[in-house]
């Protein structure tokens, strides 16, 4: 029964696992009488019509076996000679020979209806008259006889065979599972031997102290655990100290050999297609400045530091009064665009920044909330150093610029801020504290209005932007929301030496121009961008780049070139010696919709502009050769 069970097992591996229903299924086949192997296109040659004609009738007969054999029929002459031949050798062979068994006999009339061949014939005749002599001589049978007997045998024989089974194989196979494996690497730091260092010692103490009662023990070892804590803190930093300043080199290094071709192209790559631009120009993107926190912010302000020349920094914040929320100071280099420098936060977004220019460590920054504040960039703090207050008398709206000056009679450091609340206020630091005094408050003539109880209320304008004359110490300009820009005097606070009616919204920006003395400039939401003389009433230029403008730079290298960014994401650069009528590149900087661009600032010494939109982002662009000749 094994054998049996084991056989079934056995099943070749190419064996169809058919369902019930298939194994039913009938399959009819139709036998011919046709041989499939015929051939169907035999050509003869027919000679009666000399030509090739395809034979029609096919022999169909296809012979499986055939073989010639050596029968003789019985009545023939033949046969009867044999047949007569064997009686006699049967009667001449003698009845007492034992030997020869019933069985030998019956092979013998086998063989001797089988031998038909001649050579077998006279074998056997010599044979019988061989032993009819011998049977004569020698009553006794021989052993001898009965092989050479045999020798008739030597066309017949049988041959037997069996076969054992084999037995079925099989293969029993049993998988452990893998051991779990576990990976175990940890860095030893120095602090974390100082502490295994420490738990040691405290561990030999613990065995000494074993006498003394449990409760002083718990106590110690709360006092040693804070203890330890303060030792790692302090180890900890002070190593980061230490290695910080190569960390920072390297990772600048790194950074170089990752935008290595942006590298090269800031500094050696000049647009040879510029000779065929007839005087237009281009401006090449270089690196991108990004940092995760600041996605959803807006970049408010940009400032080149003036002794650094490839660190700028830029303020985030949001103009959108209904999604207000926190905002950030971060510092870049061109040296390392993947992470900032500096980082600071604020609770309130940051509308405008200034770097100080004898003391570039201190960046004056005016808020959404109306506060200002000074930032050291000395001190490791995320704070600002100095910051105003609502008792120290804030502003009331957000702070739209801000303006160092030069410090006062008493030698304390000094800057001036705008406000939406119509104010202009001179901030003093003062024994560390901010110190306010009021400069001038934008009242709007022809606006009083009788209030309650015959009071005269003065309606305020709103100052955008301002900016201080190159020269003239006590000369300012004032924008204004009503699109008014006002001309100023540190020495009047209550009259103005002379308004502009200048633009029909809000003037986004106004700046003198750093070669000429009387020129300035001015931009709007009116999609307008417009040059003054500050000695005539009227505008020299104006271009309508039909978009809000939303900022506005004069360049450092030439009287005549001056950029302009609009909301609609371009970028224009003009040059007034070269075309006065219109600009000389204008480029779509910024791609996604939904995205505007709000400022821009040429680089005091290398030919790029930094811009910077709504989406937290900052591009550096270089400008062509056409965009920076020098004038003549």
């Amino acid at each position: 029964d094994e054998w049996a069970a084991a056989k079934t097992l056995v099943k070749p591996p190419d064996q169809l696992e058919l369902t019930e229903a298939e194994l039913k299924e009938e399959f009819t086949r139709i036998l011919t009488a046709n041989n499939p192997h015929a051939p169907q296109n035999i050509v003869r040659y027919s000679f009666k019509e000399r030509a090739y004609k395809p034979v029609s009738y096919v022999d169909q007969m296809a012979i499986h076996f055939s073989l010639n054999g050596n029968m003789i029929l019985k009545d023939s002459d033949e046969g009867r000679r044999q047949s007569i031949r064997l009686s006699t050798a049967a009667e001449k062979a003698p009845v007492e020979t034992s030997a020869v068994t019933s069985e030998e006999a019956e092979i013998k009339d086998e063989e001797s209806t089988g031998d038909t061949q001649a050579a077998g014939e006279e074998e056997a005749e010599e044979s019988g008259t061989a032993e009819v002599a011998e049977a004569a001589e020698a009553e006794e049978p021989l052993p001898p006889r009965v092989k050479e007997q045999k020798l008739a045998n030597q066309f017949n024989f049988i041959e037997r065979a069996s076969r054992t089974l084999n037995n079925p194989m099989r293969e029993r196979a049993c998988q452990s599972e893998p051991t779990p494996c576990k990976n175990f690497s940890a860095t030893a730091n120095q602090w974390e031997i100082y502490d295994a260092y420490v738990e040691e010692l405290q561990k030999m103490e613990r065995s000494k102290e074993k006498e003394k009662t449990k409760a002083q023990i718990a106590k110690r070892e709360e006092e040693k655990k804070k203890g330890r804590k303060l030792t790692s803190l302090e180890s900890q930093s002070d190593d980061i100290t230490k290695i910080s300043k190569t960390a920072k080199i390297m990772e600048r290094m790194v950074n170089q050999n990752t935008f290595d071709d942006i590298a090269q192209d800031f500094k050696y790559f000049e647009d040879a297609s510029d000779e065929y631009r007839d005087q237009q120009g281009t401006l090449l993107p270089l690196w991108k400045f990004q940092y995760d926190k600041t996605k959803r912010l807006a970049v408010t302000a940009i400032s080149w530091s003036p002794k650094y020349k490839d660190l700028f920094a830029v303020g985030y914040g949001s103009y959108d009064f209904m999604k207000q929320g926190q905002g950030m100071l971060l510092l870049y280099t061109l040296k390392n665009p993947s992470f900032p420098e500096y980082v600071f936060s604020s609770e309130s977004g940051i509308m405008c920044l200034d770097f100080h220019n004898d003391h570039p460590y201190l960046v004056a920054v005016g808020f959404y909330d109306g506060n200002v504040a000074i930032y050291n960039l000395k001190k490791a703090t995320s704070q600002p150093s100095y910051k105003s207050s609502a008792k120290s008398g804030k502003h009331t709206e957000p702070v739209w610029q801000v303006k160092w000056q030069k410090d006062d009679m008493d030698n304390n450091l000094n800057f001036f801020s705008v406000s939406s609340d119509g104010r202009i206020v001179s901030w003093t630091l003062v024994k560390n504290e901010l110190v306010h005094t009021d400069v001038i408050k934008l009242s709007v003539e022809g606006t009083t209005m009788q209030g309650p109880e015959g009071l005269q209320l003065q309606t305020f304008g709103c100052g955008t932007s301002f900016d201080f004359h190159k020269k003239i110490d006590y000369l300012f300009l004032v924008g204004t929301e009503e699109g008014k820009i006002y001309k100023c005097s540190k020495c009047y606070s209550s009259q103005f030496l002379d308004v502009f009616e200048a633009h029909h919204m809000a003037v986004d920006s106004v700046i003198w121009n750093p070669y000429h003395l009387k020129v300035f400039i001015s931009c709007s939401s009116d999609w307008t961008v417009k040059i003054w003389d500050h000695t005539i009433k009227t505008p020299m230029f104006i271009y309508d780049l039909n978009s809000a403008v939303g900022d506005v730079a004069w360049s450092p290298y030439s009287s005549t070139v001056f950029a302009a960014v609009t909301t609609d994401g371009k970028a224009h650069v003009f040059d007034l010696s070269i075309n006065k009528y219109e600009a000389l590149c204008t480029q779509l900087v910024v791609v996604k919709k939904k995205n505007k661009i709000t400022h821009i600032q040429f680089n005091p010494v290398y030919p790029v502009v930094i811009i910077g939109d709504e989406r937290g982002h900052v591009t550096c662009l270089k400008l062509s050769p056409n965009l920076r000749r020098m004038p003549k």
